[in-house]
């Protein structure tokens, strides 16, 4: 019997498998090699493809799944804190868009409802390529990750008023009041759900699943929950990917957010992959040689054009320079969304079959040049930052230091307000250091300030901001930072500024040390590998390795680049099992009771080495323990005794901690 769409689907693969090995070869990001896969398989192509609509079935579900993780990643709290970037900036991005291309395509002929229209389709930005590509540079934390991700929430948001409003400017009868107002009160429904899901639903849910213990029931769970909120907001009339979005969002605030995220994650990259393939597979390779100069001209208008405006839009929430160039570059390609929206437009007459095809080809062309205008974007932004631009510009709408915020000496500066910011802070304010906090995020400024936090808004990566912290005058500066091109300058910068600072610099990458070695950092923390390690330094604390051995061990390790396992020697007179090298010997506890024989007695009375075998070997009392503890020590109730020696020992001396 023969199965047509597994026979697509094994051509896609081994063809990305080919395209992709080249690409990495020559340094191609993957979604390019996915995107050209598509262009060769594809009808217009080498026509491999016979069901490019199943194709396109299973790219839908590769960006449910990926939106499914962004929410998962992402939190509640998090949506709150950057509301203003998604009601403002993304209202403000997409509306200044549209005008744009209104305007542009009234002074080429166009009539004022498809001009509107061809506003509709630029307004929208790729969700899967920006946010795939945010997660591989591990930038979503940074704030034009944050930034550019509640710009694409709305997005996704608006998509559904537009295709309400495209059959009216067709001059269709339609009551666009009613189903508008009929959206929002969906809307309202849905952002209800949610909350009371994420609340009180969902972590009961979770629980009573997963105290069975059953891998394929929580993965089943998990995939259900992702595509029942999906579907119900579908059949709302808001899209598969904003359901999915909202479904991750509901689980993240439950304790089984990281299980999940794992279980899901081999799926999504195997469906987000068919998904760049089938936007390959629209580009018309005849039709875009025979008019390349038109749709180069035409994608390098849109790509400049999207990217001033998301940039200007960053600024008007309040970012600096660095963040409005960082964002503009990553919006600045045509959504997958758009795609859905044309076909509405060639339905009612709002778009021609020749600027259809002419529309495919540049959305395509701006999707591909994406990863490379996004890894070039902190090229451009240091080159930009260099010139002599107006202050405001680099710094932002907010106010950044003034001289008398800074009054402090040998203090600790913490760049950055993320999970790791707070945590150096919170450590700092209870051994009574000192700190100033240098945050991006003026939302994140405004309320950590309300709350006391001695909190600055700035870019660190410019000299004055660093100057104002009191660098000069600093011990240490720790950069906390998800953008590592950021990281890089700003070590750099502070090691210019000051000599003598102790600088530490957080990284996600373990090929980013050297280089911030080389810019002048004291201590790169490499995240994964440091938390290997202290997991292993655990182990091996309940194994009873000697603490001079564990010290060395980590010295180790970190001095030789991370490569854990490699550092202990195997002469090293080390014990990894108890059992092994003292055999039959324990170590167990006993609590003494109130009038039992050992209350009120010391170990020179009680003689526990001479007359049982068994040696104690610390005291826990009041909450603290006693190691080695004097032999005139008299010991009390509630004494808890860890001792060491064999079973049959133990069981001799056991009526010593009872009362009789």
């Amino acid at each position: 019997m023969e199965l047509p769409l597994l026979r697509d689907i094994f051509i896609i693969f081994c063809l990305s498998i080919a395209v992709l090995f080249v690409c990495l070869k020559i340094k191609v990001p993957a979604i390019v090699g996915f995107l050209i896969t598509g262009i060769l398989a594809g009808p217009h192509g080498f026509g491999f493809i016979e069901f490019i609509h199943n194709v396109e079935a299973m790219a839908e579900i590769g960006v449910v799944l990926l939106l499914f993780t962004i929410g998962i990643e992402f939190s509640l709290r998090d949506l709150i804190q950057i509301r203003k970037s998604v009601l403002l900036g993304g209202s403000v991005q997409v509306f200044l868009t549209i005008a744009a291309f209104f305007i542009v395509a009234l002074k080429v002929g166009q009539s004022a409802s498809q001009s509107v229209f061809m506003g509709f389709l630029m307004a929208l930005s790729s969700t899967a390529i920006v946010l795939k590509l945010l997660q591989e540079r591990a930038e979503m934390e940074s704030p034009h990750g944050r930034t550019a991700l509640a710009v694409l929430i709305f997005q996704d948001l608006i998509v559904v008023p537009m295709m309400l409003i495209t059959p009216i400017m067709a001059g269709t009868d339609i009551d666009a009041g009613q189903e508008l107002l009929m959206l929002a009160v969906k809307v309202a429904g849905i952002l209800v759900f949610v909350v009371l899901s994420a609340r009180w639903l969902v972590p009961k849910l979770l629980y009573q699943i997963t105290r069975t213990r059953n891998r394929e029931l929580f993965l089943l769970s998990i995939l259900f929950l992702c595509s029942a909120v999906a579907w119900l907001t579908y059949r709302m009339g808001l899209s598969l990917a904003l359901g999915a979005f909202l479904a991750g969002l509901i689980i993240s605030e439950s304790e089984y957010s990281h299980e999940a995220l794992g279980n899901i994650l081999p799926f999504r990259d195997v469906f987000i992959s068919l998904f760049f393939v089938s936007i390959g597979m629209l580009l018309n390779i005849e039709f875009f040689i025979s008019k390349i100069g038109v749709i180069i001209s035409i994608t390098a208008g849109v790509l400049v054009l999207k990217a001033l405006i998301a940039g200007f839009t960053t600024f008007l929430i309040g970012f600096p320079l660095r963040t409005m160039i960082l964002t503009g570059f990553a919006l600045s390609q045509v959504g997958e969304f758009s795609f859905v929206l044309s076909k509405s437009g060639i339905q009612y007459g709002l778009i021609t079959q020749y600027h259809y095809q002419l529309f495919i080809d540049v959305s395509v062309l701006t999707m591909l040049a994406t990863p490379f205008i996004v890894s070039l974007a902190p090229l451009v932004a240091e080159a930009v930052g260099r010139l002599a631009l107006p202050h405001k510009l680099k710094t932002g709408l907010h106010p950044a230091f003034t001289a008398e915020d800074i009054s402090r000496h040998d203090h600790l500066i913490v760049i950055g307000y993320g999970i790791n910011g707070r945590n150096v802070t919170r450590a700092a304010r209870s051994a009574g250091v000192p700190y100033i906090i240098i945050e991006m995020n003026p939302e994140t400024v405004r309320l950590e300030k309300a709350k006391g936090e001695p909190i600055f808004y700035g870019d660190a990566t410019h000299a004055n901001v660093l100057e104002f912290a009191g660098i000069a005058h600093a011990r240490i500066v720790v950069i906390a930072i998800a953008d590592a091109a950021a990281t890089r300058k700003i070590t750099g910068l502070a090691r210019r500024l000051s000599s003598k600072v102790h600088i530490i610099a957080r990284t996600r990458f373990l090929q980013e040390m050297e280089p911030l070695y080389e810019m002048g950092a004291d201590e790169v923390i490499p995240e994964e590998f440091e938390t290997s390690v202290e997991i292993f330094t655990r182990v091996l604390s309940k194994f009873l390795i000697p603490r001079n051995e564990i010290e060395r061990f980590v010295h180790e390790v970190r001095s030789d680049g991370y490569y854990m396992f490699r550092s202990l020697s195997p002469e090293s007179a080390t014990c990894s099992d108890l059992r092994h090298c003292l055999p039959d010997i324990d170590i167990t506890s006993f609590r003494v009771e109130e009038g039992a024989p050992l209350a009120g007695k010391d170990l020179a009375e009680i003689e526990l080495r001479k007359k049982y075998g068994v040696t104690v070997l610390a005291v826990r009392r009041k909450g603290k323990t006693i190691s080695n503890p004097d032999v005139h020590m008299k010991f009390a109730a509630d004494d808890i005794l860890f001792i060491l020696g064999t079973p049959d020992k133990f069981a001799d001396i056991t009526n010593l901690f009872y009362n009789p």
